[in-house]
């Protein structure tokens, strides 16, 4: 099978692996200047709170360098800016330009520009050195990725010896009764929410499948390991709504 021939999913779409990016895209630069609202509506504000959890086990220190994949507006790099200080520095990755225009906008007004770099770039090909960032961070972003592994391998490569990986992402609830409510709620109610809020459903029927789709924390766990990172980890949030998974390049 040629790569051209190879395929992956889209949501609950079956689609050409080379085609997906360009439909993640599409999705993204849909919603781009809405994204955060959108976010505080669909969780009730609880993925700040989800946020905030990362960084507490993560506990940036200063002089850090950090690389956050898929990091769109900005939200993860400015928690880690505050918390590691002054000396720290962050890249924000993102494969959608508008996405990253609007972080630019809010670091500006945050007064954090001269400590972030704002990059147009794809998790499975980084643009940067090895060995380059003591810390990398993705926050409901992998599974958007077309080839998971891939991602996780660029991003074993980019860290330094000693350097830890974080991955923020949407889950499995370990409930069969909460998970069948919160599907209920997931399909019925957050695509008509963005239909209301960014006038846009196609693209949050999107984002709800492709959450179903996503591994669960120990099969993700175990691809991480695979990718080899040691001490991998993961904590559920919310019942298990989303999961941080750690694990660290030793």
């Amino acid at each position: 099978m040629s790569d051209n021939d190879k395929t992956t999913h889209f949501g609950f779409q079956t689609v050409a692996e080379d085609q997906k990016a360009s439909l993640v895209q599409g999705v993204f630069s849909s919603v781009a200047s809405r994204y955060d609202i959108m976010n505080d509506l669909m969780s009730g504000g609880i993925h700040r709170l989800w946020k905030d959890a990362m960084m507490d086990w993560l506990a940036p220190r200063p002089g850090q360098r950090l690389l956050d994949v898929a990091g769109g507006t900005g939200d993860v790099a400015f928690r880690f800016l505050r918390r590691a200080g002054d000396t720290a520095q962050a890249t924000v990755l993102d494969l959608t330009e508008p996405m990253l225009i609007e972080g630019q906008k809010r670091a500006e007004a945050a007064n954090m520009a001269r400590q972030l770099d704002w990059v147009v770039g794809d998790a499975m090909a980084l643009p940067f050195e090895t060995n380059t960032f003591d810390v990398y961070t993705i926050s409901f972003g992998i599974r958007n990725v077309t080839r998971v592994e891939e991602a996780l391998a660029e991003a074993f490569r980019v860290l330094r010896p000693g350097g830890r990986l974080m991955v923020l992402e949407f889950s499995q609830i370990p409930n069969d009764l909460m998970q069948k409510v919160y599907d209920l709620y997931s399909f019925n109610v957050i695509p008509a929410m963005g239909q209301v809020v960014t006038g846009d459903r196609d693209s949050y029927q999107y984002l709800v499948e492709s959450i179903r789709r996503f591994p669960d924390q120990d099969r993700f766990a175990e691809m991480i390991r695979a990718a080899g990172f040691e001490q991998v980890k993961y904590r559920n949030l919310s019942m298990g709504i989303a999961a941080l998974h750690s694990g660290w390049k030793l």
